[in-house]
């Protein structure tokens, strides 16, 4: 539907679809502009959790390619653009949804986009304050003594990023569980009914994310089941929100 609550084609929401996409590109290509120019602050911030490490071996990067600098201040300055630009994609998704929503339910854009970003920026945290910690002392600590820690920088920030995005992206279960609530594909029941499978996909996913040790995977798994939970009352919400309004 448009503004004014027509009909529109099939055609008409490819164009809408079209726009949309348009906007969150161009968000995030400015977010990275912004990022760029802020890049040795975020380079430091990167580079900080390697002089935490517990090894006796210190480790030492090294640029093994010409371009690898420049390739790794552009890689951060687009991941940047991306965190940046959160609320404006969460903004961009819920616009092209909204029209086949009830009216009391459009109006929670504003804490839709701003759980979307605190969710996103608490497993970002999460990561680089705890996870990423960790990982980087158990992979030192493998070297021993006879083993000298000398990573390729390209490897290591690749392996950081990995780290920060899927914890941040991990960390969207709830606003996924509200925006699939909203348009009618989630309930609390279902998600009840299968909480032991998903605690199960949940330590698997674990074991991918982290080093293949226990305590890694559950330190990660830990605060994505308490994430489970929390996703089964914000889908309790919304159903119980439906319903009332349905009611009157």
């Amino acid at each position: 539907m448009s503004s004014n609550n027509r009909s529109m084609s099939f055609i008409e929401h490819l164009e809408e679809l079209r726009w949309r996409i348009i906007k969150i590109v161009s968000s995030i290509l400015l977010g990275g502009i912004v990022t760029f120019f802020f890049i040795d602050f975020f380079l430091y911030l990167l580079l900080l959790p390697l002089e935490n490490i517990e090894s006796k071996n210190s480790v030492n990067l090294q640029v093994l390619s010409v371009q690898g600098m420049f390739i790794i201040k552009w890689s951060i300055a687009l991941i940047g653009g991306i965190i940046l630009s959160i609320p404006a994609i969460t903004y961009q998704l819920w616009k092209f949804v909204s029209p086949g929503l009830y009216a009391n339910e459009r109006g929670f854009i504003l804490p839709l986009v701003l759980f979307s970003f605190l969710s996103f920026i608490s497993g970002i945290l999460f990561s680089y304050l705890i996870l990423i910690p960790y990982c980087l002392n158990f992979f030192a600590s493998l070297s021993g003594d006879a083993v000298l820690n000398n990573f390729s920088i390209n490897h290591y920030f690749s392996f950081i990023t990995w780290l920060l995005l899927g914890s941040g992206l991990v960390f969207q279960l709830p606003v996924i569980s509200f925006l699939l609530s909203i348009i009618g594909l989630l309930t609390p029941a279902f998600m009840r009914h299968y909480r032991r499978h998903s605690i199960v996909v949940i330590f698997i996913l674990s074991s991918f994310i982290t080093p293949p040790d226990p305590v890694s995977m559950i330190v990660m798994a830990f605060p994505l089941i308490i994430l489970y939970e929390i996703s089964i009352g914000v889908s309790w919400l919304v159903n119980r929100n439906r319903d009332f309004n349905s009611a009157s």
